[in-house]
């Protein structure tokens, strides 16, 4: 066979848009899998419906409805009270991938890449060769409605049928057909996502039809928006040598590499440039920034790490918050007992500042159910407060809780109804894939998940060991007093004296030396007895209903 030139092979080199690329990879957007597709259009449209709301001020009222069409084929339509898009930013909202408004901002928030309700889009275009209908309004007479496709061999949006509406509807509603997706329920089906959604937004209240037509509401916990985060400056513990030359070629007003510093990041004072002088004075800090080489970044990422810094500005960081997961747990959960905590902020590579939130919940409808009763442990991943529901394996949050004891805190996770809460709060997720269902396995970020998530479990181990004290102590009380019975009768064999009357004072005189114990077999009994009768109940019922 005959060689080939250069010339010849690289006819064939040609540029190719993103869309298209995830065309021919929409795996990686996280359209893998029917039922996972599903999952994923709903959380993209949800992700942002809650965003907008969030940025104007509004309390997300939020309806998710999807309808069977045919086998493995739904519609599915989102419904909120946002603000409503733009219509000259309709085509670019929902078809160009890589558009948005969030990727450029350093500031917390829950989409990153732009890339999600374009995926959609083309998700639909894909499957069922139909576009996505748009109708979104400011509530002051301005709606307007639209059909919108997307070019893949240019990354550019194709807007058809748009139409003024003469309606004082303030909102977004988008309605999409999808095939190759299924609708199950299950601890990764829609159902679970918006639960979850519900549980780490508890501000947010979302009505949710199924294709069987039953609606679901997850009535809001919280009557109060959160706090927005604030645009923030990276922090220069965890910064690269990379980064700071990025930073540091990219500056624009700063003649000298001090006040670059100063500029630039974060807790950075001329108090702090003192310091560095004084750890390295080989260190030019009155060169411009523009041209410091990768030699010097090194010397100066050196000098950084050697002096105390202190920690990210919280307030670029908006978690949860401890009583609002509190509530949201009572509300969705309802545990038998829960500890919350919250971790002072922490930063991984970057300079990127970061907040974990955990907590355990124990009892009521904690973990999950298989095969119709048994029981284990779940884990609750969250980031930036939207669920992760799949690539669990590949995930910081996960690696960190297995790689705890559970057994030195009385927890077993593959038998008891416990339920592992994790949030992670960042102004920059570090997500293992853009399908964004896994935290990347950061080792600051695993570190700083495990102290957390013990910490909360310290409070159930004080829980549950108490709950077993009280177990143990009514019944050696039961057991004490079964024996009065016995003794009462052979001191009437010995004395003839009445064996009531024994029985009776051997009663008093133990509840006298030990009325804890009365107490607390007295509460046993009466914690048991309403067991019994709330599982009769249930039985009742079920006939009730088999008949």
């Amino acid at each position: 066979m005959a060689e080939r030139n250069a010339e010849e092979i690289f006819k064939e080199f040609k540029e190719h848009s993103i869309a298209e690329f995830f065309k021919k990879n929409r795996q990686m957007l996280g359209f893998s899998g029917q039922v996972r597709s599903l999952v994923t259009v709903v959380h993209e449209y949800v992700t942002n419906s809650l965003d907008a709301c969030e940025e104007a001020n509004i309390l997300p009222d939020i309806s998710v409805k999807i309808k069977e069409i045919g086998e493995n084929r739904y519609t599915v339509t989102v419904k909120d009270n946002g603000p409503g898009i733009p219509k000259a930013y309709v085509g670019k909202s929902l078809a160009t991938i890589l558009a948005g408004t969030k990727f450029h901002r350093y500031v917390q928030q829950r989409g990153q890449q732009g890339i999600g309700a374009a995926g959609c889009t083309m998700f639909s275009q894909m499957t069922t060769g139909k576009p996505v209908i748009i109708k979104s309004g400011t509530g002051k007479g301005k709606a307007y409605s639209a059909k919108i496709l997307i070019d893949t061999l240019r990354n550019k949006p194709i807007v058809n049928d748009l139409v003024d509406l003469e309606e004082a509807f303030r909102g977004t509603i988008i309605e999409g057909e999808f095939a190759d997706v299924k609708y199950e329920m299950s601890e990764r089906g829609v159902y679970e996502y918006l639960k979850r959604t519900a549980l780490s937004n508890p501000h947010c209240q979302i009505m949710f039809v199924a294709p069987d037509g039953k609606e679901n509401v997850f009535i809001r916990s919280v009557e109060k928006m959160p706090e927005k985060s604030k645009p923030t400056q990276p922090h220069p513990l965890g910064l690269s040598v990379n980064d700071l030359l990025e930073y540091a070629h990219s500056s624009q007003n700063s003649r000298k590499l001090s006040s670059f510093i100063v500029d630039t990041f974060a807790r950075c004072t001329p108090n702090k440039i003192a310091e560095l002088k004084e750890v390295d004075n080989a260190i030019d800090f009155d060169k411009d920034p523009k041209q410091l080489t990768w030699a010097d970044a090194e010397q100066l990422i050196k000098a950084i790490k050697k002096i105390k810094w202190i920690a990210p500005d919280a307030s670029s960081i908006i978690p949860i918050g401890e009583a609002q997961i509190t509530k949201a747990l009572k509300n969705i959960l309802n545990p038998e007992f829960m500890s919350v905590v919250e971790r002072k902020p922490k930063v991984f590579r970057g300079g990127v500042p970061f907040v974990v939130e955990s907590a355990v919940a124990y009892g009521g409808s904690s973990g999950y159910i298989s095969n119709g009763n048994e029981v284990s442990g779940s884990i609750l991943r969250f980031a930036n407060r939207v669920p992760l529901l799949f690539d669990a394996g590949n995930c910081a949050i996960t690696e960190a809780v297995k790689s705890i004891e559970w057994k030195r805190y009385n927890i077993d996770l593959e038998a008891q109804p416990v339920s592992i809460f994790v949030n992670l709060s960042s102004v920059h997720v570090p997500y293992s894939g853009v399908g964004k269902e896994a935290v990347a396995k950061e080792e600051e970020i695993i570190e700083e998940i495990k102290l957390a998530v013990m910490d909360a479990a310290r409070g159930v181990k004080d829980y549950i060991r108490g709950k077993e004290h009280v177990k143990f102590e009514s019944g050696r009380y039961r057991t004490t007093m079964r024996y009065a019975k016995q003794l009462a009768d052979d001191l009437h064999s010995l004395t003839g004296a009445d064996q009531k009357r024994m029985e009776e004072k051997i009663e008093k005189l133990v509840a006298k030396h030990y009325p804890h114990l009365k107490k607390m077999a007295e509460e046993a009994e009466d914690e048991q007895n309403e067991s019994d009768n709330a599982e009769g109940k249930t039985e009742k019922d079920e006939e009730e209903s088999n008949q």
